[in-house]
């Protein structure tokens, strides 16, 4: 039987790093089942049990404590040395993970794909769309976005886009039967599609006008996920919306909605590009940054 080798021992790290095998398989990229035959292999080849496993816990033996607390400066040493290596020579490559919610996939990352890995075709970009806020590193994530939640200290955020805006929408038929709204509050009295986060959350709409901030929480036919079931919805006259500007706009340039309210939607700062700080940055997060940063 072969003896470890780097990819297995990095593997155990993970695995040591996490206590999860879950999560330490989606930052390697793998299969759990591949990921516990992994270490399997690896505690077979040294002889010594590893790991402490369980259908409810994962605990590192005595073993497996030691051999972790001299893994970790090693690898670390070993994955700055490549970054290193591949800055200094301008060669972007490897698998380069992003967390991001949907309306920022789509929004803002979306037509940046397919440009950027035709300018760095040595790059594979693995994105997930979430909307709860996650813990990148632990989710083993090089990079996150999100708009102006609070970050932590150790995290470096930059701009890659331009201001945005929400705008409520409705269909003619929806104006003329339930009338144009003048204010916010106005909002109350008539039919509205809500968004519902992951977490089950309702968010509020909020609104701003000369200094003046007004949340409304109105009701209506349907709540939902999905943006584009709700401006199908929204355009087919079941009541009032709120979504992003871009989402939309093609309904408003085609008529099948008209934007309420616009005095009261102010624009805000977009989307940030997120990652952990650190001395020696992969070369593929590098470049993605300095393709994807908005400058204005």
């Amino acid at each position: 039987m072969r003896g470890p080798d780097l990819d297995d021992l990095a593997a155990f790290a993970a695995i040591a790093r996490h206590r999860n095998f879950r999560r330490a398989a989606l930052e390697r990229g793998v299969s759990v089942s591949t990921l516990s035959q992994t270490l399997r292999d690896l505690e077979a080849a040294m002889a010594v049990r590893l790991v402490n496993r369980t259908t409810r816990s994962v605990a590192l033996t005595e073993a497996g404590a030691r051999l972790l607390e001299r893994l970790t400066p090693a690898l670390a040493e070993i994955a700055q040395a490549i970054d290193q290596v591949q800055t200094e020579a301008g060669t972007a490559t490897g698998r380069l993970r992003i967390n991001a919610p949907e309306p920022a996939v789509e929004l803002t990352l979306g037509p940046l794909i397919a440009p950027f890995l035709a300018a760095h075709p040595g790059v594979e970009l693995d994105i997930v769309s979430e909307t709860a806020f996650v813990d990148i590193v632990a989710g083993g994530f090089d990079a996150g976005v999100r708009w102006g939640e609070s970050l932590a200290k150790d995290m470096i955020a930059v701009p890659i886009s331009g201001p945005q805006r929400f705008v409520v929408v409705a269909s003619p038929a929806a104006l003329a039967r339930w009338g144009r709204p003048e204010r916010p509050e106005d909002l109350l009295a008539r039919p509205c599609i809500r968004v519902r986060f992951a977490s089950g959350r309702l968010p509020a709409w909020e609104f701003e006008k000369d200094g003046r901030v007004v949340r409304v929480e109105p009701e209506g036919p349907l709540t939902a996920t999905s943006p584009h079931a709700q401006l199908r919805v929204a355009a087919e006259g079941a009541g009032f919306y709120l979504t992003f500007e871009d989402y939309a706009r093609p309904h408003i340039e085609a008529g099948r909605l008209v934007e309420v309210l616009a005095d009261w939607s102010q624009s805000f700062p977009g989307p940030l590009l997120y990652y952990p700080s650190r001395r020696h940055m992969p070369a593929a997060l590098r470049a993605f940054i300095d393709f994807a940063r908005w400058r204005g």
